[in-house]
């Protein structure tokens, strides 16, 4: 039978468009905001009898039951809480609470009401699906009720407003003070700006198990210098100051101080000159007799655990830490009453380990061993004989969830895919609710038992986003340094690669202490993607300074931050030359925050290397950027003078070949635009020309629109620097 040749060409055009629609999507930047993938419960709060959990889930909150394995719908706040609405405090802008880490909800001990707070009121829930009064109000006040605590016995409800901590009645709604006299300067119960940001302290005032005390922090204002904020954008614009207190400059004077509930003023726990130290960590004991107090000093190299009596004020030192170079915190610390002891890690042999401190004999034993570390305890079972954590054991690049009885024997993984996983445990270890994912896999999140036995679904991994575009596959890459080190990179080819061909390279780099960007977890649509598919070849790598490789690999950096870091990421780009499909005249150098400190550490150290860079948010000299972090690195700038102004750009500034591109926010609350304003002073002066664009946003990172502002920007730059093209439309 012959065909016609018009039937033919129809066939044919059916079969192309099949094809075509049939490809993966290429990634441009309008795909950014286009993450299909459906969203994972989170605020996860286990019943204390773990027979259950509340989590949210787009805007609306769910009960799981373990037994059933059935999900329902709890009370929605957004229908059936009334709330007033908040005006400002009349003190100035407050650059930081956002430190202070509040729970969405709080289980009462009855395992069925619970503590809600919404649009900064407070409200009393009940989840039993048969309750008459779902919700009833608990406040209704022009000011918020912030970090809102149940007592234990659920009777009140702590929280802070202005300077000072208050207590409310459960039953009856009446309010009691518990403090008085806070002021800017003298603050009670409320953090600044540099705990929270430095020490990831998430409060600053903690119940007593028995709901008869109240510990908290006191904060001594008045020494810590002011940096001078101000809102332009206001009209007429307005000063908005930030107590800020940068290297070697006064800390605030931080009291431990406990209240009796009953009556009387509030007592002060003497643990020192609050000058010369730092209170990093604060846990009531489940006797409610005592509290588990963390000291460090001021330059971080000597931590020590007091129990602190809480009738007598008496604080008995247990424990001390000591390191050459500095000691990471960490939430690890877990009582174990019936063996009147305590979990603690540890990083004394380079990595850090779990260790049982038994209190009669005063007697560390250790636990885990090996050339890897444990990321986090995750909880102890309800018989205190099995602990729960994730380690680097498998690889530094994967987390995994592990077991361990504690009266010995070998740990047990509970996890499985490789990749980096998580876990909520139960309080009593007998479930927990994972979080999985890889470089190939979107996350899910399963129910399983204590035993790593699976028992429910509750997020299904989605693979729309890997389905609908064409993610390029990310290579991960080892690098030989000298000594015989191993550095972790990864790689991602740009689209349509082709054998023999030399390509632009961008270089996403970060570089600092507590951060690790070379892992196996699912990063789904990137800016990375982007550079990637107009034909980048994108290169990152960790060096000696980050973290998840042990405390031995990040403290090369002690007291000279940037310059090992900047020969390791040559040496990266060193090998990267090596595979033959880079063009080595066109690499570019991309970084925000500590990352902007080693893009320009990079131009102007290394000037021949790189012929592009885009900084965000740099420092630029140690001494601009703030106590904690910088003096645990750097030590204090009257001890370490030469390290500081060997480390400093600012005299590097007449280095500069490659083109810049300098970001940063105008309020940045962290990382000042002083840094920013004295490099362009210094560039200015040294006639180098340069690219800025000035955010006003009052944080750190460029958010919403201006996000997708600066996105567009960056690729039209490196578009233009590093292949001649004229800028993007966007897409």
């Amino acid at each position: 039978m012959r065909i016609s040749p018009l039937v033919v060409a129809a066939l044919a055009a059916v079969l192309l468009h099949t094809a075509v629609f049939s490809q993966k999507r290429s990634i441009g930047l309008d795909d950014l905001r286009r993450d299909t993938a459906p969203p994972l419960a989170t605020g996860i709060e286990w019943r204390p009898d773990s027979k259950g959990f509340r989590f949210e889930r787009d805007g609306r909150a769910y009960y799981y039951d373990v037994e059933s394995r059935q999900t329902r719908d709890l009370p929605d706040c957004n229908q059936l809480c009334q709330t007033a609405t908040p005006v400002p405090e009349p003190a100035a802008f407050e650059w930081k609470n956002r430190g202070v880490k509040e729970q969405p909800a709080q289980w009462c001990a009855d395992n069925r009401h619970m503590l809600l707070k919404f649009k900064g009121d407070l409200f009393w829930m009940d989840t039993a699906p048969d309750a008459k009064t779902p919700i009833r109000q608990l406040t209704q006040t022009l000011y918020e009720e912030a970090d809102p605590k149940l007592s234990p016995d659920c009777k009140s409800i702590g929280f802070r407003k202005d300077y000072d901590l208050y207590r409310l009645d459960v039953e009856n709604g009446m309010l009691h003070a518990i403090t008085s006299g806070g002021t800017p300067e003298k603050m009670n119960g409320r953090l600044d700006w540099v705990y929270p940001e430095e020490l990831q302290l998430p409060t600053a005032y903690w119940w007593s198990p028995d709901s008869e005390r109240l510990a908290y922090l006191h904060f001594d204002m008045e020494m810590v210098p002011s940096y001078p904020q101000a809102d332009y954008l206001a009209d007429p614009p307005r000063p908005e100051p930030e107590r800020y207190p940068k290297a070697g400059e006064p800390n605030p004077g931080v009291r431990l101080a406990i209240v009796n509930l009953s009556g009387g003023e509030p007592r002060f726990v003497d643990l020192g000159d609050p000058r010369t130290h730092l209170i990093a960590r604060v846990n009531w004991l489940p006797d409610g007799k005592r509290l588990a107090v963390q000291r460090l000093n001021r330059i971080q190299n000597e931590l020590t655990i007091f129990f602190v009596n809480a009738e007598t004020l008496e604080a008995e030192p247990i424990l001390t830490e000591k390191d050459e170079y500095w000691v990471n915190l960490s939430d690890d610390f877990t009582f174990l009453p019936s063996l009147d002891a305590f979990l603690w890690t540890s990083e004394n042999t380079g990595f850090r380990h779990l260790y049982i401190y038994f209190l009669k004999d005063r007697y560390a034993r250790q636990l885990t061993k090996g050339d890897w570390e444990v990321s986090g305890v995750l909880g102890v079972d309800s018989s205190e004989q099995t602990v729960f954590f994730t380690a680097t054991e498998k690889s530094p690049l994967e987390r995994h969830v592990y077991a361990l009885k504690l009266d010995g024997g070998a740990m047990r993984r509970l996890s499985g895919a490789e990749g980096t996983w998580d876990a909520t445990f139960s309080p009593d270890g007998a479930w927990w609710v994972s979080r999985h994912s890889n470089v190939t896999l979107p996350p899910s999140q399963e129910i399983y038992a204590g035993n790593g036995q699976k028992s429910h679904t509750l997020t299904a991994r989605d693979t729309t986003v890997p389905s609908t575009y064409n993610i390029l596959s990310t290579e991960f890459h080892t690098v030989k340094l000298a000594d015989g080190s191993t550095l972790y990179a990864r790689l991602i080819r740009p689209a349509g690669f082709q054998a023999g061909h030399k390509y632009p390279v961008i270089v996403p780099v970060y570089g600092g202490p507590h951060a690790q960007n070379v892992r196996n977890v699912w990063t789904g649509l990137t800016i990375e993607q982007v550079y990637a598919h107009q034909g980048f070849v994108v290169w990152q790598l960790d060096n000696r300074g980050t973290s998840g490789r042990g405390h031995a690999f990040e403290t090369p950096v002690a007291r000279r931050l940037g310059a090992v870091e900047l020969e390791d990421q040559l040496a990266g780009i060193a090998y990267l030359k090596k595979t033959g499909f880079v063009d080595p005249k066109r690499i570019g150098l991309s970084g925000w925050s500590y990352g902007g400190y080693m893009t320009l550490n990079g131009l102007l150290n290394a000037p021949d290397i790189f012929r592009a860079g885009i900084s965000g948010a740099p420092v630029v000299d140690w001494r601009f950027y703030d106590s904690i972090y910088t003096e645990r690195y750097m030590d204090l700038p009257q001890a370490n003078p030469e390290g500081y102004a060997a480390r400093s750009l600012l005299p590097k500034a007449g280095n500069l070949k490659a083109s810049l591109l300098l970001i940063h926010n105008l309020w940045d609350d962290n990382v000042h635009f002083q840094n920013s304003l004295q490099m362009m002073d210094r560039l200015q002066q040294a006639g180098k020309p340069f690219e800025l664009m000035i955010y006003p946003q009052k944080t750190h990172g460029v958010t919403g629109d201006a996000q997708r502002h600066m996105q567009r920007l960056m690729l039209n730059f490196f578009l233009r620097e590093l292949k001649g093209a004229s800028p993007t439309a966007g897409r």
